[in-house]
């Protein structure tokens, strides 16, 4: 029997899986002892037992029968914006109590088809709004990694703050996430491990709650390339339900992975060198640059003279989606509704049940997106903001038709701050998707891969944006820079 099941990668379990060298059920049985001894992460919170091992029992029966895709029996975490049939799905918001939906998110059915293992719905930051999982209703999701002996918490960044620290802490062996600007990406920097952000349309949306609809994008959260690359394309592929989903053949993403990007052209883009920006970041930049030369790639310095608008323009444009979509959560048809006292009508029910229901996060966000959708603002600012989002897209464009392959980028401002720090100042916090959120303005593949440490040992990620569906060719340089970079770091456990 092997040691420290948990610590496995995707691609070790399913290769032993396979030898039957280790069962589902070992696998999930040891996920689940890790679960319930990691309360203090605050990462799963609905816990579903019963669920894993009825499916880790079926995918055993799978593997026996020699019928198993590459994710039969591998045991994972559901970030809790997945509707997930008869288990609660509440986007860690109270508005959504006791919601279970009767039906299964399109993502999370195609895992569940693929054979794979849901150990329980994870935390993130209340409607995938925040950058530090500190909006949920659930308390704070806590980064499994300090800061040298010190022992404060810290973020384990947001929305996808509970995957982060669930797959960085061994509790499960992959997890999804969802980005809307950079909900992937920053958590998996703060945290150690690899996230990916496919192209706009490749993973459906379908029942996964909506924020900004033109920007949310599910991924898979993992431990390294090679995982990303498996759990991706079993999250993948057309769904004729959500019709911004793109009728493509899935390509097979794990065989991309060669490592050789000899003869690729990464851009370096002048407009990220931002001032204040931590000389540890800086150097971890030129370090990632370093190593894909080495690796074979020529290494050019391009222009995106929009980046400068991108956070203003992503501040209109997802309050705006944002404020739209979460009008539907009323206290009628599903979820919590406010006592109400004797004289109340439906306009102080739809009041008390959405100041009770929604944190001060979301709120601000629906007041900010009802506020630029208003009538005498609406060209002034949504409208703006749309053709700022173009002018971004253009920029990407120009760059990829002059022969760019992949452009460098760090993945966040800082390495994970200290819970509680930024949460007074919403602009602070908004600041940490400066290297993120131009990704999803032009609807591109982007990924957060560990490239080193700072000064107190806590992991810094850098980024990759590759060309539209091109996330084969996308993985295969982050694989590169993951061998080059060599970052094996765990955190020390604590919980």
């Amino acid at each position: 029997m092997m040691t420290d099941l948990t610590k496995m990668t995707v691609a070790a379990a399913r290769d032993a899986l396979r030898a039957g060298e280790v069962t589902s059920a070992e696998l999930t049985e040891a996920c689940l002892t890790a679960i319930d001894a990691a309360d203090a992460l605050g990462a799963f919170v609905h816990k579903t037992p019963e669920i894993a091992r009825e499916r880790a029992a079926a995918a055993d029966a799978r593997l026996k029968a020699g019928d198993a895709p590459d994710l039969c029996g591998i045991p994972m975490g559901i970030k809790d914006l997945f509707c997930t049939r008869g288990v609660p799905s509440q986007a860690a918001s109270r508005i959504l109590e006791g919601f279970r939906p009767e039906y299964e998110s399109t993502v999370s059915q195609q895992l569940q088809d693929a054979g794979a293992v849901m150990l329980g719905k994870l935390n993130m930051d209340e409607f995938a709004m925040g950058s530090s999982n500190e909006t949920s209703v659930y308390g704070n999701a806590v980064n499994p990694w300090r800061r040298g002996n010190d022992d404060a918490a810290l973020t384990p960044g947001g929305s996808s703050g509970g995957s982060a620290s669930a797959v960085a802490a061994d509790l499960c062996l992959a997890a999804t996430g969802t980005d809307t600007g950079g909900s992937i990406r920053q958590p998996a920097a703060f945290t150690g491990i690899t996230g990916i952000k496919p192209t706009y349309g490749r993973c459906s949306r379908w029942g996964i709650v909506a924020f900004a609809s033109s920007l949310d994008q599910a991924g898979p959260m993992t431990k390294d390339v090679r995982d990303a690359a498996i759990v991706l394309r079993a999250m993948c592929g057309h769904d004729p339900k959500d019709s911004t989903s793109a009728d493509l053949a899935v390509p097979d993403f794990e065989a991309a992975l060669t490592g050789d990007i000899k003869g690729k052209t990464i851009g370096i883009p002048r407009e990220y060198r931002m001032d204040g920006m931590p000389a540890e970041i800086e150097k971890l930049w030129s370090d990632g640059a370093d190593m894909l030369r080495d690796a074979g790639a020529k290494i050019v310095d391009i222009s995106l003279p929009h980046t400068k608008y991108a956070l203003p323009a992503y501040y209109v444009i997802a309050p705006a989606e944002a404020s739209s979509n979460l009008a539907r959560y009323d206290g009628v048809r599903y979820g919590r509704r406010a006592k109400l006292s004797q004289g109340d009508g439906i306009t102080e029910m739809y009041e008390k049940t959405r100041a009770e229901g929604f944190g001060p996060e979301v709120q601000r966000r629906v007041m900010v997106g009802t506020y630029v959708l208003s009538a005498g603002f609406y060209d002034a600012y949504y409208n703006r903001a749309r053709k700022v989002r173009t002018l971004i897209k253009r920029d990407f464009e120009q760059a990829f038709d002059q022969g760019v392959d992949a452009i460098l980028t760090p993945a966040t401002p800082s390495a994970a701050f200290p819970l509680g720090m930024e949460m007074d100042d919403p602009v602070q916090m908004y600041l940490n998707d400066v290297f993120t959120v131009t990704v999803n303005l032009a609807g591109l593949p982007g990924i957060s891969v560990p490239a080193g440490t700072d000064k107190d040992g806590l992991p810094l990620g850098l980024q990759l944006i590759g060309r539209p569906w091109e996330e084969g060719d996308l993985l295969n340089t982050a694989y590169a820079l993951e061998r080059a970079a060599g970052f094996v770091a765990k955190p020390g456990k604590w919980w």
